[in-house]
This record gives structure tokens, C-alpha cells and sequence, in this order.
């Protein structure tokens, strides 16, 4: 089912890859996470990937101009998206792309003050992504040099913890940010990130992280298909997570949740 980007403002409600090689992407990527394929009206570049059913991610194919990296992007959801990109170029950060028609929306591709690219949408989205009490198909954290600072430029371009009724909470807990929509945790801010770091790994980014039943199975599978692990694994009373960077250079997470 879709909603509009209004209904639901604020909130992460996408992630895409930007590929140079379509087709060994949803290769690897549907190895690693059992995900299937399929087209859209975006045309022959673009794929969909969903698992049991439900949509997870876009993979597209970066033209010859692509503004960076192969890499995975977030889109957060706003009612307007030339009002956003005002409130982004205001607060001294770059608009890299758009906004640009596309599909059922419309598209903005930045870079914050400190450098992590994110996007965002206005248009439909799909309700199965957002804000679900049980898990979204993808969990976001935003690695920044001043987690304070990242917090309130978002706050302001995103409409986060606003008087508008069913807007995201926001909430400083252990050090670091969380952000939450209807109770659900959809992101997190943490420091430390170095925005002139000669590793990638080490440079203010949004980290994507996908959810698996078995990290160790995940993880051996993306590695014989050409990823590498550039993350010790990550061990929290929730579970456990690590960073991988894909055949094409991609930095990605992979989260296994205690049950």
C-alpha cells in the first residue's frame, strides 16, 4: 500500500544503490540477502529489490556523471521537496541533485555540513518500508563528527521534533541520537566520524544497515562473492552487526537481531 511523503514526513522511508554493474549487483546482493528483482517504469536501469514480498531497496545504474562513489543512499520523506532543498542550501550544506521529477515523485540528492550524502522524497511511498513497529526492511545510522550538531541541521531540514503531530521524536541517549517515529527507532547519530579521513570507512556517512537472520552466514556469503569486511563485529545487548564494503566499493552494514 502507499502513502504520501506528507503522511509520514521525516521518517527514512528508502535506501538506494548506485551501481555501475546492474546486473553483478543484484547478483551479490540477492546471494547475501535472498533478495528478488524486478523492473519499474524508472526503465531498463533501475531494479527493485524485495524479500518475501515486500519492497526493500532500489538499485540503479550510476550514468557516466555520477556526482560520487558507487554507494548506498537514504532518502528521508518531506512534504516539499524545493522547500527542503531551500532549508538545506540555508544551512550551508549542497544540494548535489535535483529536485528532480521521478516515477511518482520527486527527488533531492545533498551532502550535510559534514559530508554524508542522504536524499530526499516527495511523492508516494510504500507503508510496508516506514516506521513498521517490528523492523523496517532497513535501519539507518549516521556515523558525523558533532552528533549535536548533525541532530539540529536534520531537525531543521526534516521537521524532526516539531509541534505538527506525527512528527519523529528525537532523544539523546548513552551519547549518542536517536530518532524515533511512532515508537519505532528509524535512525541514530553517533560522533567520532573524521570528515578529512583518508578511509572512506572513517568519513562522516549514513550507514545502512540490513537486517539478516544469521551474521556469520551473511557475512561468509558476501565474502566469497568479492566483499570485504572492514568492521570488527559489533556486539550490543540487541544483537550483533557488522560493516562490509561490496565488490564495487559500496559500504554497507548487516545487523542480526537477538530474539
Amino acid at each position: 500500500m502507499s502513502m504520501t511523503s506528507d503522511e509520514v514526513f521525516g521518517a527514512p522511508c528508502w535506501v538506494s544503490l548506485a551501481t555501475h554493474d546492474l546486473g553483478a549487483a543484484q547478483d551479490f546482493y540477492g546471494a547475501v540477502f535472498g533478495w528478488s528483482f524486478r523492473r519499474t517504469r524508472l526503465g531498463e536501469g533501475f531494479r527493485v529489490a524485495s524479500l518475501d514480498g515486500l519492497p526493500v531497496a532500489g538499485l540503479g545504474t550510476a550514468n557516466g556523471q555520477a556526482v560520487g562513489p558507487v554507494a548506498w543512499t537514504p532518502y528521508f520523506a518531506v512534504p516539499d521537496a524545493d522547500v527542503t532543498a531551500a532549508r538545506i542550501r540555508e544551512r550551508g550544506a549542497t544540494v548535489a541533485v535535483g529536485p528532480l521529477a521521478l516515477g511518482t515523485g520527486r527527488a533531492v540528492i545533498a551532502a550535510d555540513p559534514a559530508g554524508a550524502v542522504f536524499g530526499v522524497w516527495e511523492g508516494e511511498v510504500m507503508s510496508d518500508w516506514i516506521g513498521d513497529p517490528d523492523g523496517s526492511p532497513a535501519w539507518l545510522r549516521l556515523r558525523t563528527q558533532d552528533a549535536f550538531a548533525a541532530a539540529v541541521f536534520y531537525g531543521e531540514v526534516l521537521d524532526w521534533a516539531c509541534e505538527r503531530p506525527g512528527c519523529c521524536d528525537v532523544a539523546y541517549e548513552h551519547d549518542h541520537v536517536v530518532v524515533r517515529r511512532g515508537g519505532a527507532t528509524v535512525a541514530r547519530i553517533d560522533a567520532g566520524a573524521t570528515k578529512d579521513a583518508v578511509d572512506a570507512l572513517a568519513r562522516p556517512r549514513w550507514d545502512v544497515h540490513f537486517a539478516v537472520a544469521d551474521l556469520d552466514a551473511a557475512t561468509g556469503t558476501a565474502v566469497h562473492l568479492g566483499a570485504a569486511v572492514v568492521s570488527l563485529v559489533e556486539t550490543s545487548p540487541f544483537g550483533r552487526r557488522v560493516t562490509l564494503r561490496d565488490p564495487e566499493g559500496a559500504l554497507f552494514s548487516v545487523s542480526e537481531e537477538t530474539t
